[in-house]
């Protein structure tokens, strides 16, 4: 097993940290919360507890956030392996060499990959597939969960399928990345580093998207649901933590950046698309005092991500997690590992 321990990922792009840090009861984009707003947030602090088995709806967790069992490696189970390597920029197709702040390319840089194989996984067979951007569970600081034993533990207990999760690192254009509401980054995975996986460690990848699904805080929770957004024929289940729902980076499809996704995509595509999410935002989450007519809370962003998923009738959880902050680590290790088990809950392997 190779593993390295590398310092606590950033999971949230420079200029939503910065609003994050704003005094309570100050306004950042679009002014202080209006009348509105503070009504719509004073309802979360009155959703139902959320518990690991909980059906599809609105939640709310109180402290102390406590680490999921899972979560606790356990002698009596099979390890699986973690492998790393880097994959060079240069050449891709998708996201090659950019300047850096300095104004100088790289053009040697690389993307740091992480592979988990189950102990159960037979060489040959498809896998199931969970895709984490910013390598989320490979990298944070304690208390942060550690994916490969939450997978190893729920694998061995058959409450998840004996799935290999890819945990990419982001480039030094990680907004660009994940932020850009389009299914690039699906397509940049698919072609780019699959491929290699599957070249390296001999594993086979299933392409049943009922089978795949993606994994990211922040930034990188905008661009899971972008993946399986415009790409449901690769990826239909989406976990985020803190997604970044909000107006950051926007083009001519999305005006208003992935705030569309709860202002206009969600509600106005039919039929649904056939996807199944599970979503997490903290109490005090960047831009927790901002009004909503800036399109920069993130609290916000993801209650209206919640309201827009029930009103059409989607497969969705939404929690929400008191006094947390933004991808909350405490709140991580309470929920990511029954957070995977009810996103694969109705999962069925496709007959061979």
């Amino acid at each position: 097993m190779r593993t390295r321990i590398l310092p606590v990922v950033v999971l949230a792009a420079a200029a939503a940290a910065a609003l994050s840090a704003q005094p309570p009861g100050r306004g950042g984009r679009g002014g202080p919360l209006s009348a509105e707003d503070q009504a719509a947030l004073a309802k979360l602090g009155e959703l139902p507890p959320w518990k690991p088995g909980a059906s599809v709806g609105d939640f709310s967790i109180t402290p102390p956030y406590a680490p999921a069992p899972e979560s606790l490696p356990r002698d009596n189970v099979p390890k699986g392996k973690v492998e790393t390597f880097q994959l060079p920029l240069a050449g891709s197709k998708f996201f090659p060499p950019a300047a850096g702040r300095d104004g100088k390319v790289n053009a040697d840089a690389t993307r740091e990959v992480n592979v988990y194989i189950p102990a159960q996984y037979v060489p040959g067979t498809p896998a199931p597939l969970l895709v984490c951007h910013d390598a989320m569970g490979m990298h944070d600081q304690k208390p942060a969960p550690h994916l490969p034993t939450i997978l190893d533990n729920l694998i061995a207990d058959k409450r998840l399928p004996a799935m290999v999760a890819v945990m990419v690192m982001p480039s030094n254009q990680r907004s660009l990345e994940y932020d850009t509401v389009s299914g690039k980054s699906a397509e940049f995975i698919e072609e780019e580093v699959l491929p290699r996986v599957a070249k390296n460690y001999g594993v086979t990848f299933t392409k049943d998207p009922n089978a795949r699904a993606v994994l990211g805080g922040s930034s990188g929770g905008a661009a899971a649901l972008s993946m399986a957004w415009f790409r449901p024929d690769l990826y239909r289940r989406v976990l985020v933590f803190s997604g970044t729902f909000v107006n950051l980076r926007n083009g001519p499809d999305a005006p208003h950046g992935a705030w569309e996704y709860h202002e206009n995509f969600i509600p106005k595509t039919a039929p649904n698309k056939p996807l199944r999410l599970w979503l997490q935002v903290g109490e005090r989450d960047n831009g927790a005092s901002s009004s909503g007519a800036g399109m920069f809370n993130w609290v916000i962003a993801n209650q209206r991500m919640a309201e827009a998923l029930k009103v059409k009738g989607y497969a969705y959880q939404f929690v929400y997690c008191k006094e947390a902050g933004h991808v909350d680590r405490p709140a991580r290790a309470h929920t990511l590992a029954p957070a995977l088990e009810w996103l694969w809950q109705d999962y069925k392997p496709t007959a061979k």
